[in-house]
């Protein structure tokens, strides 16, 4: 071989090389590297945190850092910063309890209590964090080096029949909202009820929620719903709806995760699915007897668990966490995480997923334990060859654009009132 023929094969050879896609040029390291400064410059949004259960546990700052091993929590304004998450959506959750008055007042209290506390952490963090009540808020927020706080309601059973509480949670600073939860309410059917659907869909009461949420512009939310109800709301809603915290049922089938269709059909409507990471959702995971006996004995004896002062609630977690260190639950890991996520972008594409990873909610897998490794999906994103611009799309864009939509939807509806009126 003479030098002109070996110096085209080594520039050929250079030009393939450089012509594969980035995705495959770089360790693993590399990419761990080039997402935490990706996150440094882009927002992040997570659309599921249960932290405000930790708010109601007397002496529990968000402000500070804590560790799961410590106390089960997941995330901190701290542990955000270290992670790369700009914010999220803080969930006012209620379990569910009797369906008659009492229950209902019981549940209102408790929501609105809830929503108080979030209020409350956000006027005590006010140099760490701020109140996001719109999709314009979240960029300018960002901007000035706080974590970005949004409000969504889990579990419509806190409104009962009172579809006027909407409306107060809208004040409140509430801006998306899931009608139920793990069984069916006076709203709708739940996809894990053992009883089945009560209502085949939306209750009348859940019909007419569609249309307040609607009005006011909130995105109506379809995680925990039956399919039933996931399509009825496609059909009712004005605007988008958005799955805060769901998985692929094609990757593990339970009813909690949706259908690859059903993901089509979201997003047609100009949806969002944000992928969880909810263990039991992801895989089947072995059971211990001897910890769900345990955890079984603990609750049996908290009757009326809303009604717990701040102290009671700190006592009670303590004793989860005895538990839990002696009976710890199975966990699922980041690689099957990340086919839920891959399957998901591959089948609506980027402009119609996202992250709501259930932390402090039951949320988590190995390697993606807390609000520390954030970043790490990013990572795996980037070596897939997804760019910066379609993260941008993926940890923020897409559920911003779905607010957006609720936001103009109200606001032309308001329009045309006062135009009528006036």
């Amino acid at each position: 071989m003479n030098n002109k023929t070996g110096s085209w094969l080594i520039a050929l050879g250079f030009c393939l090389i450089t012509a594969l896609p980035y995705s495959h040029a770089q360790s693993d390291e590399a990419y761990l590297k080039q997402a935490r400064e990706l996150h440094s410059r882009i927002v992040t949004l997570d659309s599921h945190l249960d932290a405000p259960s930790n708010l109601m546990k007397a002496g529990w700052d968000i402000g500070q850092r804590h560790n799961y091993n410590d106390d089960l929590s997941q995330l901190d304004f701290p542990r955000m910063r270290e992670g790369g998450l700009s914010g999220g959506f803080f969930a006012v959750f209620t379990p569910q309890g009797p369906r008659n008055p009492e229950g209902y007042a019981q549940s209102r209290n408790y929501a609105i209590q809830v929503a108080v506390a979030i209020r409350t952490m956000v006027a005590s963090h006010n140099s760490e964090c701020a109140l996001a009540l719109t999709s314009d808020d979240a960029e300018k927020i960002a901007a000035s080096g706080k974590r970005i706080v949004y409000m969504s309601i889990e579990n419509g059973y806190s409104l009962g029949k009172d579809l006027t509480l909407v409306k107060t949670f809208y004040d409140l600073g509430v801006r998306i909202l899931g009608p139920v939860h793990f069984l069916n309410n006076d709203l709708g059917d739940s996809a894990s009820d053992i009883k089945g659907a009560e209502w085949h869909g939306l209750s009348p009461e859940g019909k007419q929620l569609i249309a307040e949420c609607n009005r006011l512009g909130i995105v109506l939310d379809a995680s925990h719903a039956s399919d039933d109800v996931f399509h009825q709301m496609l059909e009712l809603s004005k605007t988008p709806i958005i799955l805060t915290h769901t998985s692929s049922r094609a990757v593990y089938n339970h009813p909690r995760n949706i259908t690859d269709q059903m993901m089509k059909e979201l997003a047609d409507h100009g949806g969002v699915i944000q992928v969880n990471s909810y263990g039991t959702y992801l895989a089947s995971l072995p059971q211990s007897p001897e910890r769900n006996k345990a955890l079984a004995q603990l609750y049996s004896k908290m009757s009326g668990r809303l009604d717990m002062n701040p102290v009671q609630r700190a006592q009670l977690a303590k004793q989860v966490v005895e538990i839990e260190k002696k009976y710890p639950a199975a966990m699922t890991t980041f690689d099957v995480f990340a086919k839920h996520l891959l399957h998901i972008v591959k089948v609506v594409g980027i402009d119609h997923a996202g992250i709501g990873l259930d932390l402090d909610g039951g949320g988590g897998v190995i390697g993606l334990e807390d609000a520390t490794s954030y970043y790490k999906i990013s990572a795996l994103l980037l070596k897939e060859g997804y760019s910066e611009e379609d993260l941008k799309k993926f940890w923020s864009g897409n559920t911003l654009r779905v607010l957006k939509a609720a936001e103009d939807y109200a606001a032309g509806l308001k329009k045309e009132t006062e135009a009528k009126h006036g």
